[in-house]
């Protein structure tokens, strides 16, 4: 769908589905992740609730913009929720899709937020490991891309290639392995999101009373990348958020913990 202005923005196409009937919840997916990236959760919710899952720009099926940064990734969210009527809708996000959502916290949009890992609430020697963490695994997965569906097919060399993002590589989907990796390696908006998003500033937050709705923050206890520690900073920019902690899941808990996952968020969204 094509939508205009303000400013920067000329033109955004975002590719979105929608399944299900109720209360709208819109999904945001992390780095080099599409609306597939919620496949393990998103019939549990979609029988619940009306989903709205999106492509952010540069990833999916979303054409990227001519550029990218963490700003212009939130300006095409808030654009999309603007022109669906879903500026009041209950948002979740993951890894830099929770940093977004927070991000619509702080516009004044969404209603009940929920926050699974989300980056930007690292310390430098923190955020320093998470770059070069993650410049690994996008180097690794271009070098192999003619292998990977060999690779994420084998529990295995699955663990290897996953260790750092899930507590339980090796039973994790091989399709949905093998989907997020050749999205690290092939969606053109990976490197300019990944630099924006060293280069920012720790999030600001909003003022406590001025959300919405609920907000919570999830975070995987065995998360390898933003360490379990960076909730405590995420809950401070956020006054009166509640932390819930996914006691099996590393840093993506629609990946090792999908029923908790479909849980924690309908609850916090009810």
């Amino acid at each position: 769908m094509r939508y205009g202005p303000p400013g920067h923005l000329r033109q955004v196409i975002l590719h979105h589905i929608r399944r299900g009937d109720g209360a709208p919840l819109v999904l945001v997916h992390g780095l080099g992740g599409s609306l597939r990236s919620w496949d393990l959760v998103v019939d549990g919710l979609a029988a619940h609730r009306e989903v709205v899952a999106l492509d952010l720009p540069g990833f999916g099926e979303s054409p990227a913009l001519p550029e990218t940064t963490v700003g212009t990734l939130a300006d095409a969210v808030a654009l999309l929720l603007s022109a669906q009527g879903l500026q009041r809708a209950d948002l979740v996000g993951t890894s830099l899709g929770g940093r977004l959502v927070l991000e619509m916290v702080r516009r004044g949009l969404g209603r009940h937020v929920v926050a699974l890992d989300p980056g930007g609430y690292w310390n430098a020697p923190e955020r320093a490991f998470v770059h070069g963490s993650l410049r690994a695994s996008i180097a690794a997965a271009r070098r192999l891309r003619s292998v990977l569906p060999l690779l994420a097919g084998n529990p295995v060399t699955r663990t290897a290639l996953l260790a750092q993002f899930s507590a339980r590589p090796w039973a994790v989907p091989g399709d949905v392995v093998l989907r997020e990796l050749r999205g690290l390696a092939d969606a053109p908006a990976v490197d300019p999101a990944l630099t924006s998003l060293m280069a920012e500033e720790p999030q600001q937050g909003a003022a406590a009373g001025t959300s919405n709705g609920r907000v919570v923050v999830g975070w995987g206890r065995w998360d390898r990348l933003t360490l379990p520690t960076q909730a405590r900073r995420a809950l401070a920019a956020f006054p009166g958020a509640r932390l819930h902690r996914f006691a099996h899941s590393g840093h993506f808990p629609m990946f090792d913990s999908p029923d908790e996952t479909v849980r924690v968020v309908l609850d916090a969204t009810a």
